[in-house]
C-alpha cells in the first residue's frame, strides 16, 4: 500500500509525502504506482518550470519514498500571490484527485492531509 501524507499549514496545502508501494500489479506494470510517480513528476515539473519556483524534494534511493515542500505556497515565501495560489492550488488539486482515486483503489492508497509547521 502507498501512503500519501499531504503538509498543510493555516489550511494552506505546501507538500506531501509518499511512501511504500501500492502493490496492485507486479513492479513495472503497477497503474496505481505509475499514476502516483506521474503525478508527483507534474506537481514537481510545474512548480519549477512554469512557476519558477523552488521544489525540495528527497527521494530515498532504497525505497523510492519521497517528500516534496514548496515554501512558495505559503503566503510568508511567496514572491506574488499568484505563485502563492497557483502553486497551494496544485498541491491540493493533487490531494482532491487521489481522494477520487482512493475511491477505486482503497486497497492499495492511503490518503492524509495534516497540520505541520514548515522548516
Amino acid at each position: 500500500m502507498t501512503k500519501v501524507v499531504f503538509y498543510k499549514r493555516h489550511g494552506i496545502f505546501y507538500g506531501f509525502h509518499e511512501e511504500g508501494h501500492a502493490g496492485y500489479a507486479e513492479f513495472g506494470e503497477d497503474v496505481v504506482c505509475s499514476a502516483l510517480s506521474a503525478m508527483t513528476m507534474l506537481i514537481i515539473n510545474t512548480c519549477e518550470t512554469v512557476w519558477g519556483v523552488d521544489v525540495h524534494y528527497e527521494i530515498d534511493d532504497e525505497t523510492t519514498d519521497i517528500t516534496v515542500t514548496v515554501k512558495e505556497a505559503l503566503p510568508e515565501f511567496a514572491s506574488s500571490d499568484e505563485k502563492q495560489y497557483a502553486v497551494s492550488g496544485l498541491i491540493e488539486g493533487y490531494y482532491y484527485q487521489l481522494m477520487d482515486l482512493l475511491e477505486d483503489y482503497s486497497d492499495y492508497i492511503d490518503v492524509e492531509a495534516e497540520e505541520k509547521p514548515i522548516k
